[in-house]
């Protein structure tokens, strides 16, 4: 695990997680969802990320918000890093200049949105910026599951329409505005409707996520009309 004061390694990733609070996570699953449905539902694949990343060969930060105790409970040993304020694109690059701050090379931003991310990508996206400034995996509704980068490229995050389908596209522009050296690597889905929750279980099945959606939300599970 990564301590402040820790030998840098070259590479770092950052989860973006909230308190898995009723009325305040996955506000788009609701409905079909009731608030504490998913609220629970954001609990298991927050955990079922962090294991997962936990587990791979990048050292993890967790950057919260929400009460300090809870992660402090929930994920003991992990690195903890309150979130800055501000919109999230204030959040993710104030995030990522904290992880390059360490002196690793390479730093990458995920959230729990999508859970069964395979970590092919995530290492292709850090392969990629041995040779580019920033790098994402883009997400089928027009946003992306990752970005990481090289270096501090702020203007990336300036002036995007956050939670629309446009997000790939301006990331992409503002790259090419300033002069950043971008790429996109593999895609991947996120987990905010109806429809992407049946996608996950048909997708991976034996995932904790999976397991959860077809023992609690059975009646999500009806194809989308």
């Amino acid at each position: 695990m990564l301590a402040v004061n820790d030998p840098a390694p070259t590479q770092l990733l950052g989860i973006f997680a909230k308190e898995p609070l009723a009325g305040q996570v996955k506000t788009r699953l609701c409905p079909p969802l009731q608030p504490a449905e998913a609220a629970e539902l954001y609990e298991v694949a927050l955990r079922e990320t962090v294991e997962r990343f936990s587990a791979s060969t990048v050292p993890v930060v967790l950057f919260y918000a929400g009460s300090a105790e809870y992660f402090q409970k929930n994920f003991p040993g992990l690195p903890l890093w309150p979130q800055a304020d501000g919109d999230l694109g204030q959040r993710m690059t104030e995030a990522l200049a904290l992880l390059l701050a360490t002196g690793c090379q390479a730093a990458g931003l995920i959230g729990s949105d999508s859970p069964d991310l395979p970590l092919a990508q995530v290492e292709a996206a850090f392969s990629a910026l041995a040779e580019h400034d920033v790098v994402t995996v883009p997400a089928a509704d027009g946003g992306y599951v990752l970005i990481g980068s090289s270096r501090p490229c702020p203007d990336v995050f300036q002036g995007i329409a956050w939670s629309s389908e446009v997000v790939s596209t301006q990331t992409r522009q503002r790259a090419e505005q300033n002069a950043i050296s971008f790429c996109e690597v593999g895609g991947w889905n996120d987990i905010d409707d109806q429809a992407s929750l049946l996608a996950l279980v048909k997708r991976t099945p034996d995932s904790a996520t999976a397991h959860h959606i077809r023992e609690k939300l059975q009646y999500c599970l009806s194809p989308v009309e």
